[in-house]
């Protein structure tokens, strides 16, 4: 491995650990704050902090030539690329937020991770072309889910410890309904990304999640008083500048460096960094069979991206 591909790995693994975290940090911001609040704030907060990259890729054009570069931006076309991925990511977001209310944040970032498994199965009906390795990947990881969130019912009830139905956890189960809407944005941001530029694009749809989770917030949340802003800080600042402005350029420049198949083993640990950073920070529990299902919705995703990579090759 040449030296720049080894930088590129480095910078996607802090990447995938700041992403990780993250999923720590709006857990505990629920203390203190709706999820509509902390969302607006977060992604406005995380549109302006992309706005100074905007400013020097359009105005260096030579900086901008690489694989992730669009078109000149238009604004017509700026902002019709922005509100559908904006939207789009409104409802990812919105339904993630509100689950990590009930789950942990373990738990949140492993199966936010499904969308890696369903983004080539959805991308069928695009007239995209999938292999067996991906549907080997959707089964390990709803096999993950299904240990995750259910396994563990099951022996408390052969053990004659509870006797209440076998279900789904709600907060599980609002975030595998936003991998659904994660997987839909990756394959809506692939088609945008031709018409708009990327880092453009980002910026552009956070700010109008942002307005969107802000809209929702005012009619619907309380006002967020000084008090819970200034207990939420840390979260806030570290979703915002952290996690979106800060990781996002990170991916961006380790993506245009390091091998296809480094790129997919190294983000797909952000589920591990949640887990971790819910342990530490959360003191969240990991119990035997919630290990067997991170382990398993893990191997899913490398199995999936396993072959998107050789078919990008025979391609």
């Amino acid at each position: 491995m040449n030296k720049q591909a080894l930088r590129a790995d480095i910078l996607l693994l802090i990447t995938a650990c700041v992403w990780g975290f993250a999923f720590v940090a709006q857990r505990s911001a629920m203390d203190a704050m709706g999820p509509f609040t902390f969302n607006a704030i977060r992604f406005i907060l995380g549109s302006l902090s992309l706005v100074p990259l905007v400013i020097l890729r359009l105005r260096n054009p030579e900086r901008r030539k690489d694989g992730l570069t669009g078109l000149p931006l238009k604004v017509r076309t700026f902002a019709g690329c922005s509100c559908l991925a904006g939207g789009c990511l409104f409802c990812a977001a919105t339904l993630q937020q509100i689950g990590i209310i009930y789950t942990t944040a373990g738990n949140s970032g492993f199966i936010t991770g499904l969308y890696v498994a369903l983004t080539p199965i959805f991308g069928i009906f695009l007239g995209k072309k999938t292999g067996l390795p991906t549907w080997i990947g959707a089964a390990f990881t709803l096999a993950g889910l299904f240990f995750i969130s259910i396994a563990s019912q099951i022996f408390v009830q052969a053990d004659g410890l509870a006797s209440e139905p076998l279900r789904l956890n709600p907060g599980d189960l609002l975030t595998a309904m936003s991998a659904v809407f994660w997987a839909f944005h990756v394959l809506l941001i692939d088609s945008l990304v031709k018409r708009a530029d990327p880092v453009a694009l980002a910026s552009g749809q956070f700010i109008v999640c942002g307005i969107l989770s802000f809209a929702i917030a005012l009619f619907f949340q309380e006002i967020t008083s000084p008090e819970a802003l200034r207990q939420c800080g840390i979260p806030l600042l570290y979703s915002a500048f952290g996690s979106v402005g800060f990781a996002y350029t990170l991916q961006v420049v380790g993506q245009k460096y390091a091998p296809p198949a480094h790129a997919t083993i190294l983000l797909s640990l952000e589920g591990v960094f949640a887990a971790i950073g819910g342990v530490i920070l959360l003191s969240e529990p990991l119990g035997t069979w919630t290990l067997l299902g991170f382990a398993l919705i893990f191997c899913g995703m490398l199995a999936t991206q396993t072959d998107v990579i050789l078919r990008g090759r025979s391609g």
